[in-house]
């Protein structure tokens, strides 16, 4: 970063720099710019490499005369696609220029002014054998086979690895503050581990990461490459081209500095999106040049968008289950009033029970000029400050700190007793809290580096940290964190202790200032209520858009689901938002579709079973899609056809719900996984933690879900209770490095995530014979077992087999060649063989046999 002024340089500079508007990119590709009529504006100052003709040569010139006809013609129309500015859309392996091998090619328009295309092109390193739907598809099965969010991320760090070839591949979240986190890793040995080190929020700048909003993909392929300028440079007052968009954008100076102080010659950023916002990077690191092909980097990025809305459903699961239980807190809450008792005696039960929803260590109550307190709280003349700190705040809302001396210096003196705060208003126009606090945790943050020498001044420019080394710092008074769903309980809880305080106002004043109170309450439970409403249309439309063929199928699915969550969303109304009859849900299904004959074509048996809020939208989008599928190809599509649809409650007060479709068309599996296949078979599992089975019979589908106990009632006092969980048999008890051997990157990750789930402690992933050695050269006996494919397209496994075999190291064939495989004499006895397709069990059984265990 150049210095543009005489005043001092601090991180806030790198914050101000235009890294969009750098007039540069990298050197493994060029760019041109044209007008909407093909007449070129700016040329990268390595055509000449490309076209054989220098910048000034090109610019000016129209498109048609430097490029295919037929390529270009291919070009205008993917930009004639592209809707509203940052859309970026490729072409692969494209005749671009006559006489010169293929180039792959991304276009896009640049933002502001008059519309600019801008077309970056780099030769085309295509890959024959790389399928990179098939790969994505198979990094997200592997991705949903995750337990829980940590597991995720280590997932998706060792499949990025495995598809780009980078040294190190983390997953890095951002907090709130701005700092950053290694939540998720898979690295290489010769470079160091950063999971779990926090970095400064300085490390990426303001700038930055709102270009990793509009970009999803950033790769530096050689961060010692001389960047190369776009020509002609702006005169003054021209706009400069902007290239947020870019694929080839270069970086900033400080940037580069910053990677070679971690030892990093290449880097590739893919962005974690939540919603609009930045929630993290996949970031990749290499230790010398690398260029992944252009297929390679649009698998990988497809892969981080369907990452990021994994993580986002995640998060929204886990949201979901702390509403519930911020609802069923409401309801004890509002149980516990009495309007015999004081309201001071009645929000001191109601305290407790907060505090068993909320961990604190003692919580205030403040009405009026009387404050009343629970476990350990800051002495009188200190809550009277902090009282008074509120009532100065903006405290229309849930106010929630870690450390109160921030606010309120004073408290520090304190912290031992009540570091941090949560402060619920309970009625706006007395100033009256509810406080939880908590104490001074004292404990250590790992940085990757000291976070006070994020920077060095230099005598131009400013200079990034040099060390990263793991870096302890102790911190005192802060108490833990208030995590966000804690907030969200709280908050749900402020509109329900505003409705307390007005049932307990006993005067006219009182009753005359509770309106407010009472429409601030039904203004937030509608604004609750909306926005989980327009979360699940959003992902609806999301998911339908991408099933559907044509404008008008998109519309008359979307419509019919949007109709089912209404008629669910009616009953939940006509009940109160209580239990809602399962027979009469089911019966609106069908009425939709069949109208008065509902009775001659369905048959519906089974006891009054009572469904809860929180499943009744799954389940009714699931019944919503089997009467969908009957009406269009099954057994309600013809005159004939019924659906017979039955439930019971099991002896675990689960329920069993059974769909069984006769008479109608013969059945055929379908050739396609849609939207709505995936909402029966899934939703149930995933969002219930249910069952779900789907059968595809000849005479008619048939299918049968278990939703839990929790969910269902008899009648409306039936006593719930806990799901039965299935149980897990142990895996293979193994240990140590492991090696996979195999030139197809599906079959790769497959195998590696089966041996890591063994129990390997790591396993090596190579393609090539020469890379194996390398392993084996570098691991020596620390390699306890190794897969080979026998196949590696221009040659075999045989010499690493036969290696291995004189270290007497175990290992294991892998084919496509079947049982049959002809061996060497010296190999025939000594390696075990397993045909592909494969199967986890076999594998285990494999390594089982070649490790000579049971």
């Amino acid at each position: 970063m150049s210095q543009a002024s005489d005043a001092p340089l601090d991180l806030t500079s790198c914050d101000r720099e235009p890294i969009h508007q750098l007039g540069q990119v990298q050197p493994w590709g060029f760019l041109l710019s044209a007008t909407t009529d093909g007449t070129v504006r700016h040329a990268s100052a390595n055509v000449a490499e490309h076209l054989n003709l220098t910048p000034e040569a090109v610019v000016g010139r129209r498109l048609d005369q430097l490029l295919d006809r037929g390529s270009l013609h291919d070009i205008r129309a993917r930009l004639q696609g592209l809707q509203g500015q940052h859309q970026t859309d490729r072409l692969f392996s494209l005749p671009l220029i006559a006489g010169k091998p293929p180039y792959d090619v991304a276009v896009h328009f640049a933002p502001g002014g008059s519309p600019i295309m801008v077309i970056e092109a780099e030769p085309s390193a295509a890959e024959p054998r790389f399928d990179a739907v098939g790969t994505v598809k198979g990094m997200m099965s592997r991705l949903l086979r995750a337990r829980d969010l940590a597991g995720m991320h280590d997932r998706a760090a060792r499949q990025v690895r495995a598809v780009l070839g980078f040294d190190r591949v983390m997953v890095y979240r951002f907090d709130a503050d701005g700092t950053g986190e290694v939540v998720g890793e898979s690295t290489a040995e010769r470079l160091d581990s950063f999971r779990g080190l926090r970095f400064p929020a300085s490390d990426i700048p303001k700038q930055a990461r709102a270009l990793y909003c509009r970009n999803w993909l950033r790769l530096i392929a050689d961060a010692a490459a001389v960047p190369v300028p776009v020509l002609p440079a702006p005169t003054p007052g021209e706009r400069v081209l902007d290239l947020s968009s870019s694929v080839l954008r270069s970086v900033s100076q400080v940037h580069i500095e910053y990677l070679r102080n971690m030892g990093v010659a290449a880097s590739l950023s893919i962005s974690i999106m939540r919603g609009n916002d930045l929630w993290g990077l996949i970031a990749c690191h290499h230790a010398e040049p690398l260029l992944p092909s252009f297929q390679r980097r649009s698998a990988a990025e497809l892969f981080g968008q369907l990452y990021s809305l994994q993580i986002e459903s995640f998060e929204r699961m886990e949201a979901a289950q702390h509403d519930a239980e911020a609802r069923a807190a409401q309801e004890r809450v509002l149980s516990a009033v009495s309007s015999d008792e004081k309201i001071d005696n009645t929000l001191q039960r109601v305290a407790e029970e907060i505090r068993l929803l909320i961990p604190c260590d003692g919580a205030a109550i403040h009405t009026g000029t009387h404050t009343e307190t629970i476990g350990a709280t800051p002495d009188e003349d200190m809550l009277a400050g902090i009282v008074a700190m509120l009532n100065r705040t903006d405290t229309s809302r849930v106010f929630a700190t870690r450390e109160i001396a921030v606010h309120y210096p004073p408290a520090a003196a304190q912290a031992e007793v009540a570091a941090g705060m949560l402060a619920i208003p309970i009625s706006r126009a007395s100033r009256d809290y509810l406080i939880l606090f908590r104490r001074e945790m004292v404990h250590s943050i790992a940085w990757a580096g000291n976070p006070a020498k994020v920077a060095e001044q230099g005598t131009d420019r400013l200079h990034p940290r040099r060390s990263f080394e793991a870096w302890q710092q102790e911190v005192r008074g802060c108490s833990g964190p208030w995590l966000e769903s804690e907030r969200r309980v709280a908050e749900a809880l402020r509109v329900t202790l505003l409705e307390v305080v007005v049932r307990l106002s006993a005067s006219a004043a009182d009753l005359r200032r509770s309106t407010n109170d009472r429409q601030e309450l039904l203004i937030a439970e509608l604004n609750h209520r909306v926005r989980n409403i327009l979360a699940l249309i959003r992902a609806l439309v999301q998911r339908s858009r991408e099933s559907a063929e044509t404008l008008e199928s998109f519309v008359t699915v979307l419509n019919g689901r949007i109709q089912s969550l209404a008629r669910a969303h009616d009953q939940l109304t006509d009940d109160r938002w209580g239990p809602v009859a399962l027979r009469g849900m089911i019966e609106s299904e069908f009425h939709a579709y069949l109208g008065d004959r509902q009775p001659e074509r369905t048959k519906l048996n089974g006891p009054p079973v009572l469904v809860e809020p929180q499943a009744l939208t799954v389940l009714a989008l699931v019944i919503h899609e089997l009467a969908t599928n009957a009406a269009k190809y099954g057994a309600l599509s013809d005159r004939h056809g019924t659906v017979d649809v039955r439930w019971v409650l099991q002896a675990d007060n689960t329920l069993l719900l059974q769909w069984r479709e006769r008479g109608g068309p013969p059945v055929n599996p379908p050739n396609r996984r849609g939207f709505g296949t995936t909402v029966i078979e899934r939703s149930i599992p995933f969002e219930l933690q249910g069952q779900a089975e789907v059968r595809y019979l000849r005479e008619g589908l048939e299918a049968d879900f278990t939703v839990p106990a929790r969910f269902v009632q008899i009648g409306v006092e039936s006593q719930q209770t806990a799901p039965v969980l299935p149980r897990r048999t142990q895996p293979l008890r193994v240990s140590g490095i492991a090696m996979v051997l195999e030139d197809s990157t599906l079959l790769a990750m497959d195998a590696e995530e089966i041996l890591l789930d063994l129990g390997f402690d790591k396993v090596e992933v190579v393609g090539t014979v020469p890379a194996a050695l390398g392993v084996m050269k570098r691991l020596g006996r620390q390699l306890a077992f190794a897969l080979l494919d026998v196949n590696l397209g221009d040659q075999t496994s045989l010499p690493v087999a036969l290696t291995l075999h004189k270290a007497g190291i175990p290992f294991a064939f892998a084919t496509g060649y079947g049982m049959g495989l002809d061996l060497p004499a010296e190999l025939a006895e000594a390696a075990s063989v397993v045909p592909k397709p494969y199967q986890r069990q076999d594998i285990a059984e494999l390594v089982g046999r070649t490790l000579g265990r049971e």
